[in-house]
């Protein structure tokens, strides 16, 4: 005998597939809103991490602009230093410059000159005066070429006033010079140059002058006999040499 079951089936069916549905759908929201709060808490702390990268990357950033402004500091110190220090240099290796200056302008001044304005700017030393003639301040010129301690001149003008007024009769003509002014080392080493040379040149004259000398006196003294003074002459000479050697 058939089995027929003739109860609504079909509408618990129904209701039971939309449990089903409800369920899957609510699980879906729950599993759509965890993801979306595992990513949202992810980019957080992504976020949280870099902002204290940031952080830590300005406060470095901030010690180095310190460290950097002491280095600058530093830097202005050693310089303000090294220019002091360079200054002192100066003024220690420049203080008898002036004396010796001082002392060369009036042993190189010659007759018929008179200076009214010295002005010195850096190592160039501006002269102006008057003089009696052009041979004057050309003598002039040459003395300070001279100098060990005054260096080379270039005359800037030299102009003949006479018949103008407030002019010297005696000194009409007006003169400007450039002096370059040497350095005291280099005006120490050429004068210790020709202090080595004067003395050298002044040890040869004492030894070298009877030489010298010889030739000149030699053709009198043989001019009479020829054969009988040349052996007289030279054989005082090495008694002569060996006493003073002897009583020095």
């Amino acid at each position: 005998m058939a089995r027929i079951n003739l109860l609504p089936w079909r509408t618990e069916r129904r209701k039971q597939r939309e449990r089903e549905f409800y369920m899957m759908l609510a699980a879906s929201a729950v599993g759509a809103f965890l993801a979306v709060a595992a990513a949202y808490g992810w980019m957080n702390a992504r976020i949280d991490n870099q902002n204290q990268r940031n952080t830590y990357l300005t406060t470095e950033i901030k010690a180095l602009d310190k460290q950097i402004e002491e280095i600058n500091e530093l830097d202005k110190t050693k310089s303000q230093l090294l220019t002091r220090k360079q200054i002192i240099e100066q003024l220690q290796s420049n203080r008898s410059q002036m004396v010796h200056l001082f002392d060369e302008m009036v042993k190189t001044i010659p007759d018929g000159v008179r200076l009214t304005t010295m002005k010195q700017a850096g190592d160039v030393l501006t002269l102006e005066g008057v003089a009696e003639s052009n041979a004057r301040v050309a003598s002039y010129m040459r003395n300070i070429d001279n100098s060990p301690w005054m260096g080379r001149t270039d005359l800037r003008k030299i102009e003949n006033k006479t018949g103008a007024k407030d002019v010297d009769k005696k000194a009409p003509y007006v003169f400007s010079l450039d002096v370059k002014l040497r350095k005291p080392e280099e005006a120490q080493a050429d004068q210790q140059v020709a202090e080595g040379t004067a003395p050298a040149e002044s040890a040869q004259p004492g030894g070298a002058a009877p030489a010298s000398a010889a030739p000149t006196a030699a053709p009198p003294a043989a001019a009479p006999d020829a054969a009988k003074p040349a052996p007289a002459t030279p054989q005082p000479a090495p008694p002569a040499t060996t006493e003073k050697g002897e009583k020095k």
